[in-house]
């Protein structure tokens, strides 16, 4: 017997893969690429298209939309403010420091360069490829969130990405406090310099209480006995401020210099920062979409055969994915080894953790559920007496009891579902532009 779940999940995992094996093809057969990558959003676009009018789940979707739009605005705003601490941490030092302090020790790099020269070449080389980045592990959520009109996944389709933005948007509040609250030096020394136009010289507040400390072993233990900074600071060039307005706050974090303009054209440059950014945002996508793979399929097989409650080969080869996305961080020197290790763990437990805010089981069963156990006692004496009107009326009980719950009219929902689809199919194409360059 062939599950109900077997193709749709099969047809999703082999979307999913597809994807990834054909935007690779750009590294391979650019020619093939511009026409199979095209062809295969059409047909994805068109498939989902067609399966809106079967979809039967729209009022639990209403439900989660203000959800998902509140996790959508608590999410840009995490965003607003990692950038706003991206900006700062490189600008407080100064590119000089910049420039001149050597990365940390890391043994995962060295077992990487180790590895190189055991294993195959054949592998070091796959080790090494751009398979995968961060644009894909979006577009991989995006896939799952559409799979709910296939019967992938549990509905509501809302409330899985309102779960994700919301998990995404905590997580980014914690790593800009994590790399705000000790500035580590990048692993690429070059950086900041190739792409941050920030003063050479440190921030006033360096000036005063890190650099008569920062090499000086005498200083430092003076430092500790007296527990107040007591060394005058050297001398160095006053720093620019423009005048912002309101926002004029700001110059303290983001130190612009004379040809900036205004405040927000500075964090349209901050891209990911040239210190190291403990921990990693790319892993903290990468994990959160694995755990988005594994979790929401496992719900559903569970419905099925729970003793076999496993995510699949897709999920399988997505975790191996993130595995190496890792050390592709650790290898070009992205991050440090701990950023990755720390962000996978992070990741698995913060989506542990808001899993009690959203659900991707649907509560109209349950609530029938409810019910009947409510009116057990009366449909078993009017079937002891044969009465089948009123086992016929206790049942309509329970459905017009379900349909009480459901709220919009069906006008409503033709409504919210066209906009829903077109909002979603904008939001993927907005996604897979804006991140194509990874």
């Amino acid at each position: 017997m062939t599950l109900p779940w077997t193709t749709a999940n099969g047809g999703l995992g082999m979307a999913a893969i597809s994807y990834v094996a054909i935007d690779y093809l750009r590294h391979v057969s650019p020619t093939w690429h511009e026409w199979l990558q095209p062809a295969l959003w059409a047909v994805l676009a068109v498939a989902a298209v067609v399966r809106v009018p079967f979809y039967k789940h729209w009022s639990s979707e209403f439900r989660s939309a203000l959800p998902f739009i509140a996790s959508m605005l608590f999410m840009l705003s995490a965003f607003l403010f990692e950038v706003l601490s991206v900006r700062s941490v490189t600008a407080v030092l100064g590119l000089e420091w910049h420039r001149n302090t050597p990365p940390l020790p890391d043994a995962g790099q060295w077992l990487l360069l180790a590895l190189n020269e055991k294993l195959p070449p054949l592998v070091v080389d796959i080790l090494r490829a751009g398979i995968i980045g961060l644009h894909h592990y979006l577009m991989l959520f995006m896939m799952l969130a559409f799979s709910v009109l296939f019967n992938s996944i549990k509905a509501p389709g809302l409330g899985i990405a309102s779960r994700y933005m919301f998990t995404m948007a905590i997580g980014r509040l914690l790593r800009a406090i994590t790399f705000v609250s000790t500035i580590l030096p990048s692993a690429r020394p070059w950086c900041a310099s190739a792409r941050f136009r920030v003063p050479s010289h440190p921030h006033p507040w360096v000036q005063k209480y890190y650099m008569p400390y920062a090499s000086d072993a005498r200083a430092i233990r003076l430092l500790i006995d007296r527990d107040i900074a007591y060394a005058e600071p050297a001398a160095y060039p006053h720093e620019y401020r423009p005048d912002w307005g309101s926002a004029s706050f700001l110059i303290n974090f983001l130190r612009p210099v004379d040809s900036d303009g205004l405040w927000y054209n500075l964090l349209k440059r901050a891209s990911g920062g040239c210190n190291d950014l403990i921990y990693s945002g790319h892993m903290l996508v990468a994990v959160l979409t694995a755990m988005a793979w594994t979790t929401d399929i496992v719900s559903f097989l569970c419905n099925y055969f729970c003793q076999e409650a496993y995510g699949g080969w897709t999920s399988t080869l997505i975790w191996l994915l993130v595995a190496h996305s890792a050390q592709r961080e650790v290898r070009e020197r992205h991050h440090y080894s701990v950023d990755c290790v720390v962000a996978i763990y992070v990741g698995i437990l913060l989506w542990k953790m808001t899993g009690f805010l959203w659900t991707s089981k649907d509560t109209s069963a349950n609530s029938r559920l409810m019910k009947l156990e409510k009116i057990q006692g009366q449909l078993m004496q009017a079937a002891k007496d044969s009465d089948i009107d009123a086992v016929r009326e206790l049942l309509q009980q329970v459905e017009l009891g379900s349909q009480s719950r459901r709220g919009p009219s069906q006008r409503t929902m033709s409504v919210f579902a066209c906009v829903t689809i077109v909002f979603s199919l904008i939001a993927v194409l907005l996604a897979f532009t804006l991140t194509n360059d990874g």
